[in-house]
């Protein structure tokens, strides 16, 4: 990597949703949205280095971009006569107009508006869910990939065939329409819009070392929507307690690394870095969401990170109300991945050999899941199983996506010895 992309590839990265939304309105083509971004990325690294950032990367970026998706529309209809520059330029067009009448000013946000347009009900959700990982936030295909534990190749072709089912809607054909939805149609959308966002979360807070510094913005980027959200949907709980959910994890950012980048164990975080600003938001909205009694997954999940915020020391941990929780989310959300953290809580409660007794079913399902292998080791190895911990190890280093897994089961390692 270059050093002005290292100096700027995090502004860039923040900047992206709002300026792909904004040149999607004005050309209504996913791909030359994206084509024209990079292209701007790329004029960017070369001008800002030399001439400074501007004072508002975004604008920089739409208005740059917006000049190159307009070159390449000319080069493609030589002979096709252009439209006015104004049907192209005019950011109060009819569908921005629509927008308001909808939701007044909360509505035109370009980002909310795109990820309604990715998470669109005639899609299928896994495809509504990738297509919004790649074009709102810029996750490679890889990493999106690794989200769903499918390989890169099928991602590739989930989000192409989502990308051409709404490219048709501009020729008529019957695909996705580029309009704002109505209110009905909004809420249908909600669940995939939210799915979308704590995964966009979760692909900035499992980010380690030097990588998790560029790849802050992501979490920051989706808890401001989900924040939105909560502006668009007030009385919804499960965004309540999505927001809380993302602001609790997101507390503990400070104290989940060491200086070199080696992971930090919550059990063994100093609590005293931990963002209480945050902690205090998600715990307020927890108890609004709460207090609507309609739990769901994203509430059962925010109560779990709650029960290890108030939770002074590492040991005043309620282990057996995390446990009730798990088990609620078994049921509401059925998922080995879910299980296996509730194995977490059951060593806790009742040793490693009835936490492993619940994980070794799970080993065909998850058998390329790095955080699977992971607590088998270390359960086996509590156990006094050697053997079998450093084989259960050996395969979860083998499956580390960051430097700073591969230390921490190599510390595991080092203690066989």
């Amino acid at each position: 990597m270059s050093e002005e992309a290292r100096a700027f590839g995090p502004v860039l990265t923040a900047a992206r949703p709002q300026a792909v939304a904004a040149l999607l309105r004005y050309f209504r083509d996913l791909d030359l949205a994206e084509e024209a971004f990079q292209e701007a990325c790329l004029r960017a690294l070369k001008s800002w280095p030399q001439n400074g950032p501007p004072r508002d990367p975004a604008a920089w970026l739409i208005f740059v971009g917006r000049n190159v998706a307009l070159d390449s529309v000319r080069r493609r209809a030589r002979q096709v006569e252009l439209p006015p520059e104004d049907a192209f330029s005019d950011t109060e067009d009819a569908e921005a107009a629509v927008a308001a009448r909808i939701d007044g000013a909360h509505y035109r946000d370009d980002v909310l508006r795109l990820l309604f347009i990715c998470c669109h009900p005639e899609l299928p959700a896994t495809q509504q869910i990738a297509l919004a990982l790649r074009i709102v936030s810029g996750l490679s295909i890889g990493q999106i990939a690794r989200a769903f534990l499918v390989s890169e190749t099928a991602m590739e072709q989930r989000i192409t065939r989502a990308k051409a089912r709404i490219a048709r809607a501009q020729a008529g054909e019957g695909g996705v329409p580029f309009e704002p939805p109505g209110a009905v149609e909004r809420a249908e959308r909600l669940g995939a819009v939210a799915a979308m966002l704590y995964l966009v979360f979760n692909e900035g807070y499992s980010t380690a070392g030097d990588a998790a510094a560029a790849r802050a913005p992501l979490c920051e980027e989706a808890i401001r929507l989900a924040r939105l959200l909560l502006r668009l949907f007030p009385a919804e709980p499960e965004i309540m307690g999505l927001a809380a959910l993302m602001l609790l994890q997101h507390a503990r950012a400070p104290a989940r690394f060491a200086a070199d980048g080696t992971v930090i164990l919550l059990e063994h975080q100093d609590r005293a870095l931990w963002n209480r600003t945050f902690i205090a938001e998600g715990l307020a909205l927890l108890d609004k969401a709460m207090r609507h009694r309609r739990p769901g997954p994203y509430q059962v999940q925010a109560a779990i990170a709650a029960l290890h915020a108030r939770a002074s020391t590492a040991e005043e941990t309620d282990w057996a109300q995390i446990d009730l929780l798990y088990g609620t989310l078994e049921i509401m959300t059925p998922s080995p991945v879910v299980t296996l953290n509730r194995a977490v809580a059951i060593s806790k409660l009742r040793g490693p050999e009835a936490a492993l007794a619940m994980v070794e079913p799970l080993g065909e399902r998850l058998s390329g899941y790095f955080h699977y292998h992971g607590l088998r080791g270390a359960l086996l190895m509590q156990l006094g199983r050697t053997g079998e911990a450093r084989e259960g190890f050996m395969a979860a280093i083998s499956l580390a996506t960051t430097p700073a897994e591969a230390a921490h089961i190599r510390s595991h390692l080092d203690g066989l010895k």
